[in-house]
C-alpha cells in the first residue's frame, strides 16, 4: 500500500510538471482558475490518501460552483494560495523529473550509447571508456531513487501547504458544516413529527366531530319528515345543512391526507402511492418493485410529496390525461420516475412548489432532477437513501 502511495505521488508530480504551461497561463486568470485548480488538488491528495473535503456540490456544475466561489471570502485565502503554490511547485517538479529521470536513464543506458559510439554527458560526467559507463548505471539507478524521493517529498510539501492555507479555518468550517447537517435533521425530523400530530388531531378531533354532526343532521330530517307538512321548510333546511356538512368533512379528509396520509404511516409508500394513483383525475400506470419495508418515514414521505406534486403538475399543465409511475424500493435506497407525454418545458423555479420538494430530497440525502424538453413530455427523477445520512 505504502508503495501503491508513493507511486500515485510521483505521477500526480509528472503530471503536475507536464501541467506548468497551463498553470502558469492559468494566472492571468486567476479569479477565475483558482477555484478549480484548488479544487484539483484537493482531489490529487485524496487520491494520494490524503483527508481532504471537496468543496464543490456534487450537484453542480463548474461553471456554477465557479461563480459561487468568486462571491465568497475564502476564495482569496484558501484557492488562491493554493493556485500559485501549484504553480511553484509544478515548476520545481518540472526541473527535477526532467534532469533527475532523464540523467538518470542516460546514466542506466550508457553502455547502450557506448556501444553506438555515443558518449551520454549527465553534468560535469561524461563516460570515457566501457568500464566508466558500467560504473554510471548505479550512479543512474541512484539518480533515480534521488530523483523519486525529491517527487515524492514535493507531493508532501503540496499536502502541508494545502493544509496550511485552509487548515486554521477547517476547524470553523467543519463544526458550521456539523452544526448545519444536525439542524438540518432536526428540522426535518420536526416537520415530520408536526405533519403526524396535526394528521392525529384533526383525524380524531374535528373530523370525528363532522362525522357526529353529519349524523345528527340525517337523524334531523327523519325525524322532520315525519313531522307535519309545514315543516317542510326544516326539511330543506336540514338536507342544506346536511349537503354543507359532508362537503366540508370531504374536503376535511382531504386536508388530512395531504399533511401526511395515513396510508403512508400504516401501509407503506408502495400503498400510499398506488391510493394516491386511485384518487388521480389522470389515468395513471404505475409500476413498483421492491420492498419499502426499509425506508424511513423521512425518505418514504419525500418520495411520496414528490410523486403527488407530478401528478398535480401533469393534471393542471401537462396537458394529457394519463402518467406513469416507475417506483423502485431497495434495501439502500429508493427510486421514483414520473413520466408523461404532454407539453414539457417544466422547470424548477426558485419558490416554486418543485423546488421545495428538491430542497426536501436533499435534506434526506437525496436529489430531484426534472427532464423536460418543450414539446418532449416530462420527467421526474427523485432517487434517495433508505435511511438519511444524518
Amino acid at each position: 500500500m505504502a508503495q501503491i502511495r508513493i507511486a500515485r505521488r510521483v505521477l500526480t508530480e509528472c503530471i503536475a510538471a507536464m501541467a506548468f504551461p497551463i498553470l502558469l497561463l492559468s494566472i492571468l486568470v486567476a479569479p477565475v482558475s483558482a477555484p478549480v485548480v484548488a479544487e484539483t488538488d484537493r482531489s490529487r491528495a485524496r487520491w494520494c490518501g490524503v483527508e481532504t473535503m471537496p468543496l464543490k456540490p456534487s450537484d453542480h456544475s463548474w461553471a456554477q460552483w465557479v461563480v459561487l466561489r468568486l462571491r465568497s471570502r475564502s476564495m482569496w485565502r484558501t484557492d488562491l494560495p493554493v493556485l500559485v503554490t501549484a504553480v511553484l511547485l509544478s515548476a520545481l517538479s518540472l526541473l527535477v523529473a526532467f534532469f533527475g529521470f532523464i540523467g538518470a536513464a542516460a546514466l542506466v543506458f550508457s553502455p547502450v550509447f557506448w556501444l553506438f559510439g555515443i558518449a551520454a554527458q549527465v553534468g560535469p560526467f561524461t563516460p570515457e571508456s566501457v568500464g566508466e559507463t558500467l560504473l554510471a548505471m548505479p550512479a543512474g539507478i541512484v539518480l533515480g531513487a534521488v530523483t523519486t524521493t525529491v517527487l515524492t517529498g514535493t507531493s508532501f510539501l503540496r499536502d502541508s501547504l494545502l493544509r496550511a492555507f485552509s487548515g486554521s479555518r477547517d476547524p470553523d468550517l467543519l463544526a458550521k458544516l456539523e452544526e448545519l447537517r444536525t439542524s438540518r435533521a432536526s428540522l426535518t425530523a420536526a416537520f415530520e413529527f408536526e405533519r403526524q400530530r396535526i394528521e392525529r388531531d384533526l383525524h380524531d378531533g374535528a373530523q370525528q366531530e363532522l362525522v357526529a354532526v353529519v349524523m345528527r343532521l340525517g337523524m334531523l330530517e327523519v325525524t322532520a319528515t315525519a313531522a307535519a307538512a309545514d315543516q317542510e321548510r326544516i326539511v330543506r333546511l336540514a338536507r342544506q345543512a346536511r349537503a354543507h356538512a359532508e362537503r366540508a368533512l370531504e374536503r376535511l379528509r382531504d386536508t388530512v391526507r395531504d399533511i401526511h396520509p395515513r396510508e403512508l404511516s400504516d401501509l407503506g409508500l408502495i400503498a400510499a402511492v398506488r391510493e394516491l394513483a386511485s384518487r388521480s383525475p389522470l389515468r395513471v400506470e404505475l409500476t413498483n418493485t421492491g420492498d419499502d419495508a426499509q425506508l424511513s418515514s423521512p425518505t418514504a414521505t419525500a418520495v411520496y410529496f414528490t410523486v403527488s406534486e407530478a401528478l398535480t403538475n401533469i393534471s393542471k399543465h401537462a396537458g394529457v390525461g394519463s402518467a406513469r409511475i416507475d417506483l423502485q424500493c431497495a434495501t439502500t435506497d429508493v427510486h421514483v420516475r414520473v413520466h408523461d407525454d404532454g407539453v414539457g418545458g417544466a422547470r424548477i423555479d426558485t419558490g416554486s412548489g418543485l423546488a421545495g420538494l428538491r430542497e426536501r430530497m436533499r435534506s434526506v440525502g437525496g436529489n430531484l432532477e426534472i427532464i423536460s424538453p418543450p414539446g418532449g413530455g416530462t420527467l421526474v427523477v427523485a432517487s434517495a437513501p433508505s435511511q438519511p445520512p444524518w
